[in-house]
């Protein structure tokens, strides 16, 4: 062997030792995660102050970053500047087809927070009755794509309509102030346009509502694994005592959102279910199911393989407390 070819190999050798693949990842610092409001548990996890408590001994802090709706905490992660973040399944799965490296691995919530909503005095009743007007609707959200599979049922498309592309909360004031026909809701602006405004809820299907998931960066999950299962443990603590203590629930989400008592019973007793936590089956089902419709719809590219990229995207191995 030349001089030269050792050198070139030893050069390669060098090199490959510090890839990221190869390299062991520093010891952690810092966590981020978001709060959201239409993830309640969320909101209890943060003010209790439980994933602080569970990882002061090891000396790392926990960032809180407040999410606006699935679009953009699917930002946040994809530029790494959250590590965990809340978003419908479906939300997930286009996100994942778009190339962001995000893993799905808890469920927080099996709600039913988007309906169309149109305002009291509209005579829109049906989903058939969009066409040709201007309706609010946040792209990359489950709002979005449960507007895209109405549309889909009514034979219609977004082309039929002309989607005005807001945040969800000014999504409802615009329909409050008559500057669109309808709005593809969210709760807990929804419920509030409800109970305080008469906006009515035109088109409900519960079914089409994908799941509260919580998603992890895939770096992350690849160099913590033991964190993340801390973190799954710990959202579990939150999600139960939720569950078990509704009034305590209310109050923590009085004091986030200063939303009055009406709008909150709404959200989260009527429209909000706890009771689930492990990603499975019926997630799997029911994102593939919206998938498909988007791929239908023409939203997602027919080249697209949706039952492969679910299937990156659930990692159902990060192990949950069984008591």
């Amino acid at each position: 062997m030349t001089k030269v070819t050792r050198r070139i190999l030893l050069a390669g050798a060098m090199a490959l030792a510090m890839t990221p693949a190869a390299r062991a990842a520093d010891p952690l610092k810092e966590i981020r995660i978001d709060w959201a409001t239409y993830n309640p548990v969320s909101l209890v996890l943060k003010q209790k102050g439980l994933l602080e408590k569970e990882f002061a001994k090891d000396g790392i802090t926990i960032t809180w970053v407040q999410s606006a709706g699935s679009n953009k905490a699917l930002e946040f992660l994809n530029a790494g500047s959250i590590d965990f973040g809340s978003t419908a399944g479906s939300a997930a799965l286009v996100a994942k087809i778009n190339g962001n490296p995000i893993k799905s691995i808890y469920v927080y919530s099996r709600p039913e927070w988007t309906a169309l909503v149109t305002g009291k005095e509209s005579k829109i009743a049906s989903v058939a009755d969009l066409k040709g007007k201007r309706v609010a609707v946040t792209r990359g959200t489950d709002p979005h794509i449960f507007l895209v599979r109405a549309l889909l049922g009514a034979g219609l498309t977004e082309k039929d309509i002309t989607p005005v592309l807001l945040q969800h909360a000014d999504g409802k004031t615009a329909l409050i102030r008559g500057d669109v026909d309808a709005w593809a809701g969210l709760d807990p602006m929804m419920a509030q346009a409800e109970v305080e405004e008469g906006a009515r809820l035109f088109y409900r299907k519960a079914d089409a509502n994908t799941w509260g998931i919580l998603n992890v960066r895939e770096q992350f999950l690849k160099d913590y694994p033991d964190i993340a299962r801390r973190v799954l443990a710990t959202y579990e603590e939150a999600r139960k005592y939720s569950l078990a203590n509704y009034d305590d629930l209310k109050k923590t989400f009085i004091a986030v959102t200063k939303l009055p008592e009406a709008v909150v019973d709404k959200q989260l007793k009527e429209r909000t279910e706890l009771t689930h936590s492990h990603i499975g089956a019926p997630q799997r089902e029911s994102i593939l199911a919206a998938g498909l419709a988007l791929q239908q719809a023409g939203v997602v590219d027919a080249k697209v393989d949706v039952k492969a990229t679910l299937d990156a995207l659930i990692d159902d191995q990060v192990p949950l407390p069984t008591n």
